[in-house]
């Protein structure tokens, strides 16, 4: 791919800004090649820490003490009754920053949050949300978050894939949800574990070489010629393009990958850190913690990892405090390590649902789907620490302040990685795609 004519074969007719930065790489023969932002970036790498299912940001970082006042009034649809939180808000830190007890362990790091208090999406439903939260459509399938973040910056380590999905759900768009759509194949996640089986056993499949270096380097150029010759007669074919890269990629992988997925070589001091530990309710994601705080030192561009147990439709005086307990000392442990590390000031961590839930209460002991205003927080990366960024109204329902939509939450960290959304395009079937589409405002107000 040495011409410009061969870049535009190899992407599809892409004419935007990166595929022509692309293009001052092409010497390397690798689409995964550092890549020079818009901008100067604030942040280098991102950790997207997803709890499916959509938390209560009622009971965990949105406080409303007149909805506690309120407490089983009328709610705003017919015959629902308003449930305050069982849970006690305090202010946290320095900055004050109202955080409930259910997370003593990451409160202590209130400092350092940003919590985004006014966000929304379009559908109250959990695949459409969920698709929306990792790429901007519920509609059609687009390229993901961590694929746009990928094409737009390449990776600093081209022997690790430069985006890598912890245990993604099956469900909810699958594997949509860390795909590359229309970009190169080489952009898509690399998938590590099955959500809903623990992390421990996880690795990735079909690494290790069943024949020697040598004879293994023979074997795959054999491949990799056909696969080229079948490419020259398609012109375009993202599953052969995907499986040349690919091949590439995992005979890298195999010296590199399985060391930063060791992680028995840790102190047990980290392990204590992390809630690491036999039994323990933090194990499970304290490894998927530690596993991103490897994974991102390591080079990795960007990392997400995902916790199921969020949809309390019932039972949420006992099912919330689980889900909380699993990842609240975990998360608090990245954020020190990464700070102890000297990584956190360049490193984006995000945490989000899908969407929120209801001020009302759904059965006994319940909440139901709320699109129309919920939480999610940032810290690191250049954002503004102990800071409650908007809100929504005195109850919950719906974001009325510095509103942030979905598409807003993806320019601004587009932004704070350097990337500006509006340039970040790729030309797919006659027009210029981009990850926000033709919507997305930055959020300069929390920017550090």
């Amino acid at each position: 791919m040495n011409t410009r004519r061969d870049l535009l074969k190899h992407t599809g007719g892409g004419f935007g800004y990166v595929a022509f930065a692309a293009l001052a790489h092409s010497e390397s023969g690798s689409p995964l090649a550092v890549k020079q932002p818009h901008f100067a970036a604030r942040a280098k790498r991102v950790i997207f820490l997803c709890m499916r299912g959509a938390p209560s940001h009622v009971d965990t970082f949105d406080h409303k003490p007149k909805l506690t006042e309120a407490d089983g009034k009328d709610g705003r649809a017919p015959g629902t009754k308003l449930h305050g939180s069982q849970w006690k808000f305090s202010p946290q830190g320095k900055s004050g920053l109202p955080v409930s007890e259910l997370f003593p362990h990451l409160s202590k790091h209130a400092d350092e949050l940003c919590l985004i208090n006014s966000m929304h999406t379009d559908l109250p439903a959990h695949p459409q949300a969920f698709l929306k939260l990792h790429t901007g459509n519920s509609q059609f399938v687009r390229p993901s978050l961590g694929a746009w973040t990928l094409y737009g910056l390449g990776t600093t380590n081209e022997n690790l894939p430069g985006f890598v999905t912890i245990t993604p759900p099956t469900l909810f768009g699958g594997a949509q949800n860390y795909g590359s759509a229309f970009l190169p194949a080489i952009y898509q996640g690399t998938r590590v574990g099955v959500d809903a089986r623990p992390i421990v056993n996880a690795r990735v499949r079909n690494i290790a070489p069943p024949v020697g270096d040598e004879a293994q380097r023979k074997e795959i150029d054999l491949v990799q010629a056909l696969d080229r010759e079948k490419l020259a007669r398609d012109r375009f074919n993202p599953e052969v393009e995907g499986a040349i890269e690919s091949f590439e990629l995992a005979f890298k992988m195999q010296s590199e990958m399985p060391k930063v997925m060791d992680i028995s070589k840790e102190s047990k001091q980290t392990f204590d850190a992390y809630g690491i530990g036999e039994g323990r309710a933090t194990d499970d994601f304290g490894r998927k913690c530690l596993l991103a705080r490897r994974m991102a030192e390591a080079g990795v561009r960007f990392v997400e990892v995902t916790h199921s147990d969020w949809d309390h439709h019932f039972k949420i005086s006992k099912d919330l405090p689980v889900a909380c307990e699993a990842v609240d000392q975990p998360i608090a442990a990245l954020l020190a390590d990464l700070q102890s590390r000297g990584m956190l000031k360049d490193t984006l961590v995000v945490w989000s649902g899908e969407f929120g839930r209801t001020p009302h209460g759904q059965g006994a002991d319940g909440r139901d789907h709320n699109n129309k205003g919920f939480t999610a927080w940032m810290a690191g990366g250049g954002v503004r620490g102990g800071l409650r960024h908007g809100s929504t109204d005195e109850l919950g329902y719906e974001a009325v302040e510095d509103r942030m939509h979905i598409h807003d939450l993806h320019a601004t960290i587009l932004h704070l990685l350097g990337l500006d959304h509006e340039r970040l395009t790729y030309r797919y079937a006659g027009r210029d795609f981009r990850l926000t589409d033709v919507k997305g405002v930055v959020a300069k107000k929390i920017l550090a």
